[in-house]
């Protein structure tokens, strides 16, 4: 009975290492099927198609569809049947194929037709060159700027429009402004493409870099130039059109070439970002008048300390590019942060003007008065202590003053029954005020006099404007106000 337990306990430890040693035979046997199947493949393919019997027998192996088998391995079956011979029956893991099935997914797998391998290919070339050629256009417009401007023209064509926006109009001045502003930044490389080649932060744009080719960028600019003027002169007015074309000259033939001349290129530059709020004015009403011009004072204004910062980071770069910057006459950077809290200084007014011109509401005073205290703050800071750091911080507070100052004017601002009513309130006290005198040779008292101001202006006081929620969530319309009795 032990002797019996023994050998049991050992037969274990005998399969085990008789199953170590199968290991490389079961892979000679293995290698062997396998030169064996090819083998026999490549005669029972040769049989049928001559051009087949030129291939290795591996490449034919790699055209046959595998099962799914859990590690199997080839083996060879010697049962013959009539009508078949030797070797017509092939074993993989257990699992039977047969030579007409491998037939029929070789034959099926050879007659892919070429032309649809072809259009294939070409078909994604042309997607390649799409987006080749798509992110080229993207980088040749400096399409992010490009934005920005379209934001301000659209917020110009908003204040511009009155008690209703017209969408359409707003889209296609939008359109117009877009494409105008790409063709000026497409032009402003052409002409820099040997300073944007030594410059770090733009040698890797599509002309220096040698993606596009400099005819290539021209046709772009001025079929995209000619067809965003020719849109806005159809579907805005000739008034927004002679702006947009005015601003593409001023850019590309005035603001670029002075680059390398004289710093006052920058005082030009923040007149060429001050002219698309007041397009997007003149698109809406057809007319630019003086309630017009307070978006773009404050576009040029904050356009100073943002180039200032920008200017005074990239100095060197700038230097090495053969600019002709301001912050470069100015080793110190002393006069570059007093030109940046000047110009900040000057926002602090605009709000009031805003207010007081009847375009917005009491609220939008104060908020603009705050923004422009925070980024003249930043740029006290600058002007105290000249690092790269303040200059980074004015900068970023720029970046934010734009967008919030925008947001505020069209939330606030007011429509124009609104803005009309106060006019005739405040004409009317004037004409009160005025006719003091007349009253006063007539003979009449001052009790009297005060009676009939106050009397014409209750009679001139118009009943208030539904309030901004009523249009939520489109707080940039007009509120509608009610009809006069």
């Amino acid at each position: 009975m032990r002797q019996c337990l023994s050998k049991s306990k050992e037969r274990p430890k005998e399969a085990e290492c008789s199953n170590i040693h199968c290991i490389p035979k079961l892979s000679a046997m293995w290698r062997n099927s396998l030169r064996s199947f090819s083998s026999k493949l490549l005669a029972a393919s040769s049989t049928k198609s001559p051009s087949l019997s030129n291939k290795q027998p591996s490449l034919l192996l790699l055209r046959i569809y595998s099962p799914r088998v859990n590690y199997g391995f080839f083996e060879r079956s010697n049962s013959t049947s009539a009508g078949s011979t030797a070797g017509d029956t092939v074993k993989l893991g257990g699992i039977q194929i047969q030579d007409d099935r491998l037939r029929a997914f070789e034959s099926s797998a050879a007659a892919v037709d070429p032309s649809y391998l072809a259009a294939f290919s070409s078909a994604k070339e042309v997607v390649d060159m799409a987006k080749h050629y798509g992110q080229c256009y993207w980088e040749l417009s400096k399409a992010k700027l490009s934005m920005l401007v379209v934001a301000t023209s659209g917020a110009g064509y908003v204040l511009g429009s009155g008690n209703a926006v017209d969408i359409a109009g707003l889209c296609c001045t939008c359109a117009g402004t877009m494409m105008v502003a790409a063709a000026a930044n497409s032009l402003n490389q052409v002409f820099e493409i040997r300073n944007d080649a030594l410059m770090k932060r733009t040698m890797r744009r599509p002309l220096p870099s040698g993606r596009l080719s400099k005819p290539h960028a021209v046709i772009w600019a001025s079929s995209v130039g000619l067809a965003g003027t020719a849109l806005l002169a159809c579907q805005a007015n000739m008034l927004a059109a002679g702006l947009a074309a005015s601003n593409l000259v001023l850019y590309a033939f005035v603001y670029t070439p002075l680059k390398q001349i004289h710093p006052i290129n920058t005082w030009v530059g923040a007149v060429v970002g001050a002219i698309p709020p007041l397009l997007g004015w003149a698109a809406a009403s057809g007319q630019v008048s003086l309630n017009a011009m307070i978006l773009p004072a404050a576009l040029y204004f904050w356009q100073l300390p943002h180039f200032m910062a920008l200017a005074y980071l990239c100095r060197e770069d700038y230097a090495v590019g053969g600019f002709r910057m301001f912050s470069l006459a100015d080793p110190s950077g002393q006069r570059t942060a007093l030109v940046a809290l000047r110009n900040c200084i000057y926002l602090l007014p605009l709000g009031y003007l805003a207010y007081d011109w009847g375009i917005t509401s009491g609220w939008f005073c104060l908020e603009s008065t705050l923004l422009a205290l925070a980024i003249s703050g930043t740029a006290v800071s600058f002007y105290l202590n000249r690092t790269t750091k303040n200059a980074r911080r004015m900068f970023h507070a720029s970046l934010l003053y734009l967008p919030v100052f925008m947001s505020g004017l069209m939330f606030h601002r007011l429509s124009d029954n609104t803005q009309r009513v106060s006019l005739e309130n405040s004409d009317k006290v004037i004409e009160s005020s005025s006719s003091l005198g007349t009253y006063l040779r007539e003979g009449e008292t001052i009790d009297e006099q005060q009676n009939k101001v106050k009397r014409a202006c209750a009679s001139a006081q118009a009943r208030p404007p539904v309030a901004f929620a009523s249009v939520a969530p489109f707080p940039f319309l007009p509120a509608p106000a009610y009809v006069s009795s």
